[in-house]
């Protein structure tokens, strides 16, 4: 939590960090939804142990907090049964409470004219401050839903009546105050205004999700409208890191970002975003919001099939021309070769005997000392190949016997129904431990017989205070293991946590500060890894 809040921060000041923060966030967001079904099902398994109405009412009233942004359909579901609830009780507060969330509910679903009868059945001087409060917010969201796709100055000037009442209405030192405050300055363009109340506000909001991603949403439509499209990219991704987080689908913020991205041409980020937020708007089954994104994710997938056309003629062209290029080499090649044959012919002609001899014994004196070499080299590569694959064959063997013997101690208790031995040896992870020491440290020796230079070589490529110093009778620790893996080929984080029995968010911390330490840039270090012992790095 506390890398990734850093990384946040981080992100506030640049574009491109907060994009790779969302893009990690999108990642992981089946996590983030999963957590929020839990939350679900907890409260459904406390409600059914409850038999008070009132204090269902207080159950379905949190089952609508958890589904009014995540599933509309069920935050539906739970209001349709809280109203009747509080229809038995005669309880008009509850009542009142209930009709207003039903209202924005169908708003969101595109249901106008059930909204509509909704807030009207609301008698307006029967209520308190509070209800007030959420009635004129209804009709604010009631008409900014309606007028999404519409710029009717009638609606329009009804949100700015109802927010002007509303702030009337809220503390003019409460978030919601601030909030509303700046919406209505960015309405009447007051933007540099706005701006500063936003950005005064955003530092204490970092542990409220919603109001966070709010605040950097507003921010970002402001840059927006003033051109200033890297800082809206920022604050827009920001704003969808935390409502992807939060587990929330009805996202305006990633509809907002594809739209930059495919005004500044970048198809790819445009593509990616506007199918994150149409696959999330059909999930909540926000209408107004569906019906806005699919408009633009038409134009952008026919702009992003568009461009993987024109990769793929660039392609095939580029693929013609080397062919063609080719043909020409290989004709200069055959020319030269002919040309070279013809001169080496003529000083044959031209040369005795006695340098004729002379030429050929150097050359097969090189050829046999060539010779000689590499059947010296073959001969110590088999050698070594035969030693290893001894050792593999004893360490199979050694295995396959403990293994024989485990079973036979096992087959021993249960037939003589030493139960609480059985058991004893089944939970114990001694042998197990054991075995997979006794496996690091052949790893370990096989490996730096195979690469005895790798540690030298492998600091070689870190900085000169980050070098790795191992502690008497180590042969490799964790983090040399793990390079050592990927210098044998395995550079799949899921495989290398299996092997060394890590976590993968481990390993992944591993290799990543092994690149933050890095001599050499972080891009390359691990190809340059797997070139340790090669005869390229040799002679570099």
């Amino acid at each position: 939590m506390l890398i990734l809040s850093n990384f946040v921060t981080r992100a506030e000041d640049n574009s491109q960090d907060a994009i790779n923060l969302l893009n990690q966030v999108i990642h992981h967001k089946s996590g983030y939804a999963l957590q929020k079904e839990q939350r679900i099902d907890e409260l459904k398994k406390l409600k059914t142990a409850i038999q008070s109405p009132g204090k269902q009412l207080q159950i379905n009233n949190s089952l609508y907090n958890e589904y009014q942004k995540y599933r509309i359909d069920s935050a539906i579901f739970y209001c349709r049964e809280s109203l009747q609830l509080a229809q038995n009780m005669n309880n008009n507060s509850w009542l009142i409470t209930i009709k207003l969330q039903l209202a924005n509910l169908y708003s969101s679903l595109g249901g106008y004219l059930e909204s509509a009868d909704l807030l009207k059945s609301v008698t307006r001087n029967s209520l308190s401050k509070t209800q007030k409060i959420d009635y004129y917010d209804a009709y604010i969201q009631f008409y900014e839903h309606y007028t999404t796709n519409s710029h009717n100055k009638t609606y329009k000037q009804l949100i700015d009546n109802y927010r002007d009442t509303l702030l009337t209405l809220l503390p003019d030192t409460s978030v919601r105050y601030q909030i509303n405050l700046a919406q209505r300055n960015i309405r009447s363009s007051n933007l540099k205004a706005a701006e500063v109340t936003l950005l005064k506000l955003l530092p204490s909001q970092k542990k409220n999700p919603g109001d966070y991603a709010m605040i950097t949403y507003l921010l970002g439509s402001i840059y927006e409208t003033q051109h200033q499209n890297e800082q809206a990219v920022n604050y827009y991704a920001l704003s969808a890191a935390a409502d992807i987080k939060n587990a929330i689908k009805d996202n305006a913020s990633q509809q907002a970002l594809a739209l930059i991205f495919y005004r500044t041409g970048d198809i790819d980020h445009a593509y990616r975003y506007t199918r994150a937020a149409i696959e999330d708007a059909i999930f909540c089954n926000v209408k107004f919001r569906t019906l806005r994104i699919s408009e633009l994710y038409s134009i952008i997938n026919i702009a992003y099939l568009n461009k993987e056309s024109k990769q793929k003629n660039q392609l095939k062209f580029s693929l013609v021309l080397i062919s063609i290029l080719f043909v020409f080499l290989l004709i200069t090649v055959i020319y030269v070769y002919k040309q070279m044959r013809r001169v080496s012919r003529i000083k044959e002609e031209l040369s005795t005997s006695s340098q004729q001899l002379a030429r050929l014994n150097a050359e097969l004196s090189d050829v046999n000392t060539h010779l000689s070499k590499s059947n010296t080299s073959l001969s110590e590569a088999n050698q070594v190949k035969e030693a290893y694959i001894a050792q593999f064959f004893d360490l199979c063997s050694t295995y396959i016997n403990k293994l024989e013997n485990y079973r036979k101690a096992l087959n021993k208790k249960a037939t003589e129904k030493q139960l609480d031995e059985l058991f004893k040896m089944l939970r114990s992870t001694t042998m197990v431990n054991s075995e997979v020491e006794d496996l690091y440290r052949i790893f370990d020796t096989i490996f730096i017989n195979l690469y005895p230079n790798f540690i030298i070589e492998f600091n070689a490529l870190l900085n000169q205070d980050e070098q790795i110093f191992l502690k008497p009778g180590e042969l490799l620790n964790t983090e040399l293991r793990i390079y050592a893996l990927i210098r044998l080929g395995i550079t799949d984080s899921v495989k290398i946590a299996a092997f060394l029995r890590y976590s993968l968010s481990t390993i992944y911390n591993y290799r990543t500060s092994a690149r933050n330490k890095a001599a050499v840039s972080r891009d390359h270090f691990e190809d340059m890894v797997m070139k340790i012992g090669t005869i390229s790095s040799k002679n570099s």
